[in-house]
Parts: structure tokens; sequence; C-alpha cells
């Protein structure tokens, strides 16, 4: 028998948080049973697919180029979220009963909420459903300080959204979240009865700061951010961060600066750029600047489930300052600094850069507590009871 894994986003190669998880899950199930993947891609690096062959029975990735604009019409015209109408795809739909067709797949696996649109009616396969975070209280927030009708359309696909995943949690035989805070706001806003945590996690030999990389070399301390810079919590968050903590910072540490390290920064991204900010657009490897950093940052006001970000940096062994809301979702057992508004940020930061021997001691324990608790088949596990399936053998010592 075999699994059909559906994914809004190829998880090759494996650059971003969300492809991060897709990967590693992938890898995990394909360890155990030959794995049919359809994916989609947004970018055309990922519409090649031989990063993936060795892992899968087959893989199909089929380009979404839909707009933004013409999903928001599809949807109102529709009725639908915006979510499900922009990874609406009749392509998508011929794929999946194409693979279904061939009558071995016992198992779906629907990485994030939009791909629940293509579980057919009636499937006698064991549906999984991957949704990771809740998307729906997302765009929840994104309302709360909206204005004029975008706060009509964002509390619109809030509640469409969440009126398709409680629909969803109703019909598979388990719905996964990434964190335990994240579990316990579907259990109790929806009333599901299968809901489980599968946390994510990270490969801590990759994120080493004894590993192979190269190295930045930047004057200054370094304060760092790292993210997909076309994601709008991070250009919120880093935006927040050079306006209200960072000349706080500076006054105290004139040569400190902010370096903003990821792909794809859009205008706003890229107007912080100065002498006092650093905006790297694309890296080949964030690791030589996660090394580099006095202080790695994550001011995130709006944030779900596990950020990979604050695990890559605590994994690097450097000190991180948080917000309450990118902290939530990691057991860090009090490894990372939170804070929650401009002044105790900035506060934190000047600290660890008053005092480098308390960032270095800060970020080994980081590194110590990342090692004992996120390891990824640790986090995985949990999947082989939800499969049927015996206990994997320990492959990650992590």
């Amino acid at each position: 028998m075999a699994v059909l894994f559906l994914a809004h986003r190829s998880p090759f190669p494996p650059d971003r948080g969300d492809k991060i998880r897709a990967y590693n899950i992938l890898k995990y199930l394909a360890a155990r049973t030959p794995v049919h993947l359809l994916a989609f891609a947004d970018d055309k690096r990922d519409l090649d697919s031989a990063g993936l062959a060795s892992l899968t029975a087959s893989c199909k990735i089929v380009w979404r180029g839909k707009s933004r604009v013409v999903a928001m019409l599809e949807a109102l015209a529709s009725g639908k979220p915006a979510s499900l109408t922009a990874f609406d795809s009749a392509e998508m739909r011929a794929a999946v009963a194409d693979v279904l067709g061939r009558g071995d797949i016992d198992t779906i696996y629907v990485f994030s909420g939009q791909m629940a649109q293509y579980l057919p009616e009636g499937t006698r396969a064991r549906v999984i459903m991957d949704f990771c975070d809740m998307d729906s209280l997302k765009f929840a927030d994104y309302a709360k300080t909206a204005t004029g009708p975008m706060r009509w359309l964002m509390q619109r696909e809030a509640d469409r959204l969440f009126a398709f995943e409680r629909q969803v949690a109703g019909r598979v035989e388990a719905s996964l979240f990434v964190s335990a805070a994240e579990e316990e706001l579907f259990r109790a806003r929806t009333r599901a009865a299968k809901v489980r945590v599968v946390e994510n996690g990270i490969d801590t030999d990759f994120f080493g700061p004894a590993a192979s990389f190269d190295a930045v070399d930047e004057r200054g301390p370094l304060i760092v951010f790292t993210g997909q810079m076309d994601y709008r919590p991070n250009t919120e968050a880093v935006a927040w961060f050079a306006r209200d903590v960072l000349p706080a910072v500076r006054a105290a540490h004139p040569q400190a600066r902010f370096a903003i390290v990821g792909r794809n920064p859009g205008e706003a991204v890229r107007a912080l750029a100065g002498e006092a900010v650093i905006v790297t657009g694309e890296v080949a490897d964030v690791r030589g600047w996660l090394a580099a950093a006095a202080c790695v940052v994550a001011p995130l006001k709006i944030a779900r489930g596990v950020q990979n970000k604050v695990l890559e940096a605590m994994a690097m062994a450097r000190p991180v300052v948080a917000s309450d809301a990118a902290a939530e979702g990691i057991d860090h057992a009090g490894t990372i600094r939170c804070a929650h508004d401009a002044a105790a940020f900035a506060g934190a930061v000047i600290d660890l850069l008053d005092h480098a021997e308390k960032g270095d001691a800060l970020g080994a324990k980081a590194r110590a507590r990342v090692r004992e608790r996120y390891g990824w088949d640790a986090r995985l596990a949990p999947l082989d009871a939800l499969l049927g399936w015996p206990p994997a053998p320990a492959r990650d010592a992590a």
C-alpha cells in the first residue's frame, strides 16, 4: 500500500518553514512506504523535482500562477475563502484522480488546509490533515489591525476559512498541529475530537556552530533576523524593530547593525537599508549570518505554531530575543529571552550586547535544549501510531 502526499508548496528545496516541515515528514513517511507526491510551485525553482526523486514513488509539481486579485475575485463570486480559490486547479484535480485511480493508496496525507479541497468524497483511504497551525486565526489577527474594506475582507476570510477547517476536521482520521497551543485553540473552537500535536524539529548537525559553512564578515555587533521576506508577519516584524527598537539599541551601541536575511524583500523592507540596517535578500546559507550574530531577534506580532527561525538560531547556539507570540509554541525552558514591547526588546538586546559572555552562555543552553527536545525523528514518531505502523527504528540522535 502507499501514501498520497498533497502539499500546497513543493517540499524541495526545504528552504523555508513550511517546506522544511513538509520535506522532513515526506522523508519520514518514504522510509516506511511508497509515497506519491502532488504539490504546487509558485517559484520556478520548485518545478524541478529531481531532489524529490529518491524519496517518492511518483512526483508531480503543478505551477500555481494565479494572482491574489484573481483568487479574491473568485472567492467573492463563489462564497469560498480566498485561501482555497488561490489553490484551486483543474490540473491538480486531475492529478489527484489519476493517483487515486491506481488503487494502491491507503493513506492521504494533506499538508496545509488549502489542499483539503482535493479530498474526494467517500474515500476509503485514511486521511491525515496536517493543518500546521490555524490559518483562520491569522486572518482574524490581520482584521484587528486593518481598516476600511481590508478589515471586512480579512474578517470574511477568517470566518469562511474557519468554517472550512471545522468541516475538514470532522471527516478526517486526525487533525495535526505543530504545538500544544495551536491544538488547544483548535479543539476549543471546533470541539473536534481527533486533534493531535506533531511538532516541528530541526537537524542539529546541519544547524550547529561546528558545521561547515562560509563565515560572514561584517563590522559591528550584528542583530539578525531570518525569514521569508515577502511574508507579511515578517515584513511587519522587521519594520517595527527597525523603527521602534533599533534606535534605542544604537544609542547604547552606535556600531550595532540590524541584518534582515531572507528571500524576496519587498520595497518597504528594502527601504529600511542604510548605515544601521543590512537587507541581504536571498542568501545561499543563513548559517553564516546566524553564527555572526551577537543576538538573533524574532519580533513577530502575529505568529502561529513553531517558528523554525527561532529553532535554527537556538541550534546555532546564538542567544534569541523573541516576542511572546514567536516564542509561544516552543518548549524552550527559559533558554530564550521573551519581550512584549519595544522597551523590553531594546533592553534585552542591549543587555546581550553589553555582556557577550552572557549571550554565549544563553546560546549554549539554547542549543542543548534543542538537541534534547527537537530532533526530527523524535518529533515525528507520533505519526507511527496514527498510521498503524510499528515504531520506527531510531535514526536521529540529534
